[in-house]
């Protein structure tokens, strides 16, 4: 009986745990970094602020815990794109098409994740570098099914994150994510240049980047 109790109140520790990163990752779609407090996720969560301290002593450590839950769903997303693609270089295309369009459809997120320097860097450096080992990965699988010309693999993903996220966080980045069609029309435009400046021929990047199921905002 003791154990079955312990388990119980595992399992709400967790859950409310759970429940404030939920209510930080909340705050930063929807408002942006600075906007996480501690007073104001807590009201988000329905508890009360003292509680938040009990799992997160300062602003730091529930803004990390946030920003690297946002990154594995983020990551997540990148990756079930990859892997619903058909052949290498449509795993790319997607891959590379989602990532745009998640970053332009929720601007906030992607400053929050890229370009935010008031984040903990070990935050920021951990998802470039997830992001930075999965294009990598995926470039590479192209070039040994010839799909793309023989190239450093690790330079050109880390040129490519880079690029993207200049072309959707900088250098003065929308309050709000834009209107449908404009927004369709950056991310094709980014997701084109990206596959270009790889050696995908014009037609061809086109064709991938029009095929890719792009995600509904929200």
């Amino acid at each position: 009986m003791a154990y079955r109790r312990t388990e119980n109140v595992a399992r709400r520790l967790a859950a409310r745990r759970a429940a404030i990163v939920a209510a930080a990752c909340e705050t930063v779609v929807e408002e942006g970094l600075a906007a996480v407090q501690i007073v104001e996720v807590a009201a988000r969560a329905g508890i009360a602020a003292g509680t938040v301290y009990r799992y997160f002593p300062s602003k730091t450590e529930l803004v990390a815990a946030a920003l690297a839950a946002l990154g594995e769903r983020e990551m997540a997303a990148i990756e079930r794109a990859a892997r619903a693609a058909p052949g290498p270089l449509s795993a790319l295309a997607a891959a590379v098409t989602i990532f745009t369009a998640r970053a332009v459809a929720s601007p906030r997120l992607a400053i929050a994740l890229i370009a935010d320097g008031a984040q903990p860097a070990v935050v920021r450096n951990a998802y470039r570098a997830a992001l930075a080992a999965r294009f990598d990965e995926l470039i590479r699988n192209a070039i040994a099914a010839g799909r793309l010309p023989d190239q450093d693999a690790a330079m050109a993903a880390s040129a490519l994150i880079g690029a993207l996220s200049a072309g959707v966080v900088g250098p003065r980045p929308p309050a709000a994510a834009p209107e449908a069609t404009v927004a369709r029309a950056q991310v094709q435009s980014l997701a084109l240049f990206a596959l270009r400046a790889l050696g995908v021929v014009d037609a061809r990047a086109r064709g991938l980047v029009v095929q890719t199921v792009l995600p509904q905002p929200g």
